[in-house]
């Protein structure tokens, strides 16, 4: 493997989100279905400029940059805004500004304008209501500013490009628009505004309605934003078709109806048409998972929250469905991302965690491409589609450079079995398995050291292959970035475990000889494991082994990964638990990234000292497996009590490692996604770890093994936990001196539940 090469200590690496202004300033507003994404403002503008993800992308482009409502070429004054319970809808109040001079004037909020939106199968579809509440007939103009820069979302991130493609002159109709690009890929993507009714101007920017408003009437207007991803040489007047997920058929664009002057309110029915079959496939996907209600509302809001959020983010596949990582940055399949989604909801929603399987298996490398850090067995990291993607500008197209997507995969496929008892399923990706621990033994331990090693092939690719892959994360005591092939801790864990499941998975396909093998590969590993990682002086896990086998003696929350995945001897679990949860790990919110007072400790950087809601799922589900209820439900108050401050209930994908203070917040992380799959999953995670939840298909018993419930929590409502085509409802609730009762409250098909206390 090359080594990486060096980089001036406090130069980030190119892939590097820079950060002008803080989204926790805006808490911007999130859509999506299927590839398409959307970020507004509260007032539902999307406002362009340096910093500013806002706007509609689809596959990795930009194809609205500005949209803009005026009211007599004012802003209109924000009332409020929400994104629905479901994530369907963004609804935004406006009123007018002071309007006019004597005597013609309107004084503010006599004007009521409502926005209501939502994205289905490549397009943006609103309707704004505008009613008056003025005494006498007012006549106003409303306008709707448009722009599409058709920007690679690496571009927004902040990647400069030596050249860019064409924008070609716009094509403007009666009631249509449409905004074109030829990128250098020579592919045509475009944007096609369609107004309803017509408007009175309608320009290559702009959009003007004169209307005239009745005493307590309104006026109802609808438009489209469709992103056309052409082919090579589509036309932009005839664009194609975008593809759509295979759920529900495709609704009808708003009708051609008239509109007139101070017409009563309507609902136009294609327009709710569309909604409704944007709502209905949100349904399907919750619908997946089980349902998990207690006697805390906050918690309530923010479980609700979480599963409304994987919905939005599960993007259906020719191989099922699979959650994209987050909005703005990551709206695309990654491999680690997606594995890590379906460990943590697997209990709820095992759906999900096979149609990450066979994705990932679809897609799992076949040949040695350095470019894409690629080889055979190897499996995913991300996919991008985006012109610069395509071009190969950045590396991502189709890029494999984690070292840890592929034993987590195996992993995933264990847990999976163990959940379901879908043999069948197992079968059929076994020799994606069988390829993956392949890659391990011979691309992997490259060196033939029995430890699992990354570095990147090409200059283009990731320095730092593990989940903190910012180029800084991998340090040794004094501050010193790891150089070469470097051996990560908790991915040495990850291939202990999934050899483990391997073993499970070959004794059920009858493949004796081959369990065995794997089991003795997993004991060897395990035992050179605790040899080489462990640290008596530091009293953890090293963070890892540079190319010179040298270890990173640095307090790193990957040393609780270690229990996640069971390498750990017990001894080691009980000291990386203490150590984790005192106050140089644990924040008050979740446990850092890095402990404070190590060299590169930083509680604003994004992996030396911040706080990820997946790690610490990952981390008290660790603390889960060694017995530790009680430290997993001090991570699941602390998660809980960050999601109680965050808008919308909702668990970004970071948030800074500051101390909890009282009557604080958590600090924010500026350029954080939200949502975010695996933060969403994060509190499902941790309470399963509470509960030590478990699931036996062969008998079909759901088991508890002496379950805690966090401090809030005195009564649990689990409905429609499945095996199978059978599910059950449980109450468990908290009795005298702590201990949790547990009763069935309703049982459909064969199935049943124990306690173990």
């Amino acid at each position: 493997m090359d080594e990486q090469p060096s980089r001036p200590e406090d130069k980030p690496g190119p892939y590097f989100i820079s950060a002008s202004a803080s989204f926790a300033e805006a808490e911007p507003r999130t859509l999506k279905a299927g590839d398409t994404f959307a970020v507004f403002g509260h007032d539902g503008d999307a406002t362009p400029g340096e910093g500013s993800a806002e706007g509609i992308y689809h596959r990795d482009t930009r194809y609205l940059s500005r949209l803009a409502c005026t009211i007599a070429g004012r802003a209109p004054i924000l009332l409020g805004s929400a994104v629905s319970n479901d994530n369907a809808m963004l609804t935004c109040d406006l009123t007018n500004p002071a309007l006019g001079t004597a005597p013609e004037i309107l004084d503010q909020g006599q004007i009521h304008v409502r926005r209501a939106r939502f994205l289905w199968r490549g397009t943006c579809y609103e309707r704004l209501t505008v009613r008056s509440f003025a005494r006498a007939p007012r006549r106003l103009t409303l306008e709707i500013g448009f722009a599409a820069d058709f920007a690679d979302l690496f571009e927004v991130r902040g990647t400069r490009r030596a050249r860019r493609g064409r924008l070609e002159a716009p094509l403007v109709e009666a009631a249509r628009v449409v905004l074109s690009y030829e990128g250098l890929d020579q592919r045509r993507r475009a944007t096609a505004l369609r107004f309803d009714p017509a408007p009175a101007r309608l320009g290559p920017d702009l959009a003007a309605y004169d209307l005239t408003l009745e005493p307590g009437s309104a006026i109802v207007l609808g438009m489209e934003i469709s992103c056309i991803d052409g082919e090579e040489g589509a036309s932009a007047s005839q664009p194609a078709l975008v593809d759509a997920p295979p759920f529900i058929g495709a609704p009808p664009f708003i009708g051609a109806q008239p509109f007139i002057d101070a017409q009563p309110f309507i609902d136009a029915p294609p327009f709710i048409d569309a909604m409704c079959a944007a709502r209905l496939r949100l349904r399907v996907v919750r619908s997946l998972s089980a349902v998990v209600e207690s006697d805390n509302e906050v918690f309530n809001e923010a479980i609700r929250r979480a599963v409304a959020d994987l919905a939005m983010l599960v993007t259906e596949t020719e191989q099922g469905p699979y959650p994209y990582a987050g909005i703005p940055w990551f709206s695309t399949a990654f491999g680690r991302d997606g594995i890590i989604t379906g460990l943590e909801t697997l209990w709820l929603a095992p759906t999900l965690a096979r149609g990450v399987l066979l994705y990932l298996a679809a897609n799992q490398a076949t040949t040695e491409d350095p470019a894409a850090d690629a080889e055979p067995g190897k499996i995913l990291h991300e996919v991008r589609q985006g012109e610069m993607a395509l071009l190969g500008e950045v590396p991502f197209r189709r890029y494999y450079g984690s070292v840890d997507s592929t034993p987590l995969f195996v992993m995933l496929a264990g847990a999976y079995f163990e959940r379901t008892g879908d043999l069948a399923t197992l079968r059929t990706i076994w020799p994606n398995i069988e390829a993956a621990l392949l890659w391990i033994d011979r691309y992997g331990d490259a060196d033939g050291d029995g430890f699992v090693e990354y570095g990147r092939k090409s200059s283009n690719g990731l320095d730092n292959q593990g989940w903190k892959d910012s180029y800084d994360s991998i340090f040794h005591a004094d501050g010193e970035l790891a150089r070469g092939s470097i051996a990560l801790c908790e991915v040495q864990a990850y291939v202990f475990a999934a050899r483990q499941a391997a073993v499970r998975i070959a004794a059920a396909l009858g493949e004796g000889a081959r369990a065995a093998k794997l089991a003795v590969q997993a004991s060897s590993l395990q035992a050179a494991f605790e040899r080489t990682f462990w640290d008596e002086a530091l009293g953890l896990y090293v963070l890892a082994l540079d190319g010179e086998k040298r270890p990173c003696r640095v307090r790193a929350s990957n040393a609780g990964h270690a229990l996640f995945a069971g390498i750990a001897s017990p001894d080691h679990a009980a000291a990386v638990t203490a150590a984790l949860l005192e106050r140089h790990f644990f924040s008050g919110w979740g446990i850092r990234t890095v402990a404070a007072g190590e060299a590169r400790y930083n509680p604003m950087s994004y992996h030396d000292g911040s706080v990820w809601p997946h790690d610490n799922a990952l981390i008290a589900t660790g603390f889960g497996r060694y017995g530790g209820r009680e430290a997993a439900a001090r991570v699941f108050d602390g998660l809980l009590a960050a999601a109680s401050e965050a808008d919308l209930r909702r668990l970004p994908e970071l948030f800074c490692g500051f101390a909890r203070m009282r009557h604080q917040g958590p600090t924010a992380y500026p350029v954080a996604c939200s949502p975010q799959a695996w933060a969403a999953g994060a509190i499902p995670a941790a309470l399963a770890a509470c509960l030590g939840i478990g699931f036996d298909p062969a008998e079909r018993i759901v088991t508890f093994d002496r379950p805690v419930l966090p401090a809030g929590l005195t009564r649990l409502h689990l409905r429609n936990l499945a095996i199978g085509d059978a599910t059950i409802d449980i109450v468990l609730h908290r009795a005298e001196a702590g201990a949790v009762a547990m009763a069935v409250t309703a049982r459909r098909g064969d199935i049943r539940a124990m306690m173990t206390s």
